[in-house]
């Protein structure tokens, strides 16, 4: 209303319910002439201003016109004169109004009778948004220029009306960003439309130390055509519902991100970040040191001897040193008997404090300058201590600081912070017993495992063992390699479906049952099905006991716990392998187990196919064993699936990338180096199964190490033994072993005539012991047996038994062979 005119008046006078607005003096001379009055009445401001208000009249009485008649309700009519000389029917509405100079003046507003509802409406609007609207409310003219507030607008702001009358929101608040709500109104004034609910944060001079969140609604004020004349700017403190919602916002994001996994210093680093900036600027979590080891913490007060360790911290300021300096001089150690720190941990109460003032005032700090300066250099103005409980047991305490938010922290953030500590104190406890299993189990595992692979002269073999991520836990893979008779060796690795200590247990009894059997010298398929019968019959023991210590008829009763440790059996794979370096012949047989691979010298890596017989437990079909010559020095690579599988590809491309792997070079490298350059391409990171990888590099005996003779079934063949054993021994330079290896001959090929048929052959090996192996087509086999006084035989065993370190039968298929070994020292004493 740039061309209005007033004089001791604010120059944008409202044309707010209705078509002209002036102001008259008490003489009734006009001193204030608005723009709706010149567009109503034609008159310019310098034509009129200055001059008495009868003069618009159409019809002058003897005297100036009354205008306390127009004071009712709704004003009253009046024909007001046009500058050209038509007459223009109104309603005109005079209240008394005060300039602020002392003397008495008049607001009259003028609208046209067909404007008359406009007026009605504006004047019940200005009624509710001076006297009873709680909201607080002001109404902004065309031009987004304040034409009033009311009282709870001025209550909220602390903004008097000669302070935003005529002005721009802009122009009247400074400590918030208000360019987006003037964009509402001028959207409002454009388009007509309502636009609500949009929220401002910010600071009121009645309380600037704590921010507020404000709910703005702009709605546009429209006349009976349906054109904006103004608009309504509606104003809710929401701050205290807006800090409800981001705490419960906060406590649905702990409940989602804290405990996604069983790791501690990952869970508790969890509740920092929770925290960390939406409910302090910075947060750490300190805990009891034996509970990083897995150990029940203590039950009742903590003193101050107890040891802590730093699990977690986050901070606003960027970078782990500065966020760690920003409360080194605050921390929870060493401090003192009455800080917050030390009474939360007794009590295991939650403490909030805030330093009021420039300096620090908490009592406690006075004992402690050190920490207190650090608070103050800091600014770190308001804290929070907080016991980290769980099911009556105190881990450790959470740390809550303010220092760049001006706000302190308020009861409703103690209790949200209690809430989430106490949340994430079952989560932290949680990883800790899971802590405490697995290093049980883990320790269990590794005593099942073997702690050293064996010294032997058939292979030198390397192994790795990879556990899975903590999620899984320990599982069930297993290797071995096993000594064998006549300087043979087992190899082998096995995978127990499962994770945890009952999958490291039943590991471990499948190993023994394996080490057992292979005492017994029994090819690789006949083993496997000794080994799946004895997992089909403690599986089905235990399925029957099940039967009669559960209900059966309950369904929920198969999954009231977990699966016995025998039935962790079931469905684990397995392959055996047999290695003899005289012959260099490899023998092996599989159970549901991936292939093991071979790379022989100067060629490249191929996996050695054999029928797969079913995993362990399953029955149905019988276990098959392949036999393959390798030429000497060649590298076996026996693992388990966890190695070639994995969520991003099946076993053959896993396959493919272990024979890439080991064409990569490994032909000519150690079995450790192998070992290493395989797990670092296919196990770049955590693995998600367990893995166990086993290689091995043959070694063929020579021919020098081994004599060979048949004989035949007569008593006189057992002199020339004994000779041709002497010249061997003696060619070996172990004459010290010639007598005892005698009577060991002689015992042997003695039974064998005795008790066999056919052709038999003497056969001696050095290797790391003296090796005496007799073989006969008789399948009878030999018991040591206690002779009595009288008898005249039945000491040859025992004999034997008594000369050599072990001794033992094996048998092939038409063969059997009674073997002893000695040590190279010298004879057993």
């Amino acid at each position: 209303m740039g061309d209005s005119t007033f004089r001791g008046w604010p120059h944008h006078l409202p044309d707010l319910i209705s078509d002209a607005t002036c102001v008259v003096d008490g003489r009734g001379v006009l001193t204030g002439w608005g723009l709706g009055a010149r567009n109503l009445l034609g008159y310019r401001a310098e034509d009129v201003v200055g001059r008495p208000v009868a003069e618009l009249f159409a019809h002058r009485g003897p005297g100036p016109p009354r205008l306390d008649a127009y004071t009712a309700a709704g004003g009253g009519p009046a024909v007001l004169r046009h500058r050209d000389g038509h007459q223009i029917p109104t309603v005109l509405w005079a209240q008394p109004w005060s300039l602020g100079d002392g003397h008495p003046h008049w607001l009259l507003q003028a609208t046209r009778e067909e404007s008359v509802r406009r007026q009605d409406i504006g004047r019940a609007l200005l009624d509710g948004l001076g006297l009873t609207s709680p909201v607080a409310m002001s109404v902004y003219d065309t031009e987004c220029r304040c034409l009033m507030q009311n009282a709870a607008l001025r209550r909220l702001s602390g903004v008097q009306d000669e302070e935003r009358l005529g002005r721009t929101l802009g122009e009247t608040v400074s400590q918030v960003d208000t360019s987006g709500i003037e964009e509402m109104q001028d959207r409002v004034l454009r388009q007509g439309v309502t636009v609500a609910d949009v929220e401002v944060r910010g600071r009121v001079p009645s309380d600037p130390g704590r921010e507020r969140v404000w709910s703005n609604s702009v709605f546009p004020l429209k006349d009976r055509s349906g054109e904006v004349f103004a608009v309504c700017h509606a104003v809710l403190d929401i701050t205290e519902r807006h800090r409800a919602r981001e705490r419960l916002a906060v406590l649905n994001d702990a409940s989602v991100r804290i405990g996604s996994t069983l790791d501690l210093l990952h869970t508790a680093q969890e509740l920092a970040d929770v925290a960390v900036p939406r409910l302090a600027d910075f947060a750490c979590v300190d805990l009891i040191d034996s509970v990083f080891e897995g150990d029940e913490p203590p039950t009742g007060a903590v003193g101050s001897e107890t040891v802590f360790r730093r699990a977690a911290h986050q901070s606003i300021v960027p970078g782990t040193p500065e966020a760690v300096a920003d409360v080194e001089d605050v921390d929870v150690h060493a401090s003192a008997p009455n800080s917050p720190f030390a009474r939360a941990l007794a009590t295991g109460t939650s403490i909030r404090e805030t330093v009021n003032g420039p300096g620090p005032d908490p009592g406690w700090l006075d004992g402690d300058p050190l920490r207190a300066e650090g608070i103050q250099r800091w600014g770190i103005h308001s804290w929070m201590v907080v016991p980290v409980r769980a099911r009556g047991s105190t881990l450790g305490v959470a740390v809550f600081l303010r220092r760049q938010r001006p706000d302190p922290f308020e009861q409703d953030d103690l209790l949200l912070a209690d809430e989430i500590v106490a949340r994430a104190a079952v989560c932290i406890d949680n990883a800790r017993r899971y802590t405490r299993e697995r290093g049980t189990a883990l320790a269990l595992q590794r005593s099942l495992l073997p702690q050293r692979l064996p010294d032997q002269a058939a292979v030198e073999a390397r192994s790795r063992y990879l556990p899975a991520g903590s999620r899984l836990g320990v599982g069930g893979d297993w290797f071995d390699v096993i000594p064998l008779s006549g300087a043979r060796v087992a190899l082998v690795v096995g995978d127990v479906v499962g994770h945890g200590m009952k999958a490291a247990v039943t590991m471990g009894r499948l190993r023994t049952a394996v080490r057992t059997l292979a005492d017994l010298d029994l090819p690789p398929d006949e083993l496997l099905a000794h080994v799946d019968d004895q997992v089909r019959r403690l599986v089905d023991e235990q399925a029957a006991e099940g039967q009669e210590s559960g209900d059966a008829t309950d369904p929920a009763s198969a999954f009231a716990s977990e699966p016995a440790i025998d039935a962790w059996a079931f469905g684990a794979t397995c392959v055996y392998a047999v290695y003899d370096p005289i012959t260099r012949h490899l023998a092996f047989a599989r159970a549901g187990h991936p292939p093991p691979a071979v790379i022989t010298p100067g060629g490249r890596a191929r996996f050695l196919e054999s029928a797969n017989g079913p995993p362990l437990g399953v029955g149905g079909l019988p276990f098959e064993a392949t036999e393959a010559e390798l030429p000497d020095h060649s590298l076996l690579v026996f693992y388990t699936d966890g190695l070639v599988e994995s969520r991003d590809h099946d076993i053959d491309a896993g396959l493919d990338r272990l024979r890439r792997a080991l064409d990569d070079g490994c032909g000519d490298l150690s079995p450790d180096a192998v070992c290493d350059t395989v797990v670092s391409q296919l196990i770049p990171g955590p693995p998600s199964d367990d893995v166990a990888l086993l290689v091995a590099r043959t070694r063929a005996l020579s021919d020098e190490l081994c004599a060979a003779w048949d004989l035949p079934a007569e008593p006189a063949v057992v002199a020339r033994a004994r000779a041709r054993v002497a010249h061997q021994l003696a060619r070996w330079r172990l004459d010290h072993l010639v007598a005892t290896t005698q009577v060991v001959v002689t015992e042997l090929l003695t039974n064998a005539i005795v008790h066999a048929r056919g052709p038999i052959q003497l056969r001696l090996v050095r290797n790391q012991s003296l090796i005496c192996e007799v073989s006969d087509s008789s399948a009878a086999a030999p018991h040591l047996r206690r002779a009595g006084r009288m008898d005249e035989g039945g000491r040859g065993l025992f004999l034997i038994a008594q000369l050599s370190q072990r001794w033992g039968t094996r048998y092939s298929a038409d063969r059997k062979t009674i073997w002893a070994e000695q040590p190279l020292t010298g004879p057993l004493r």
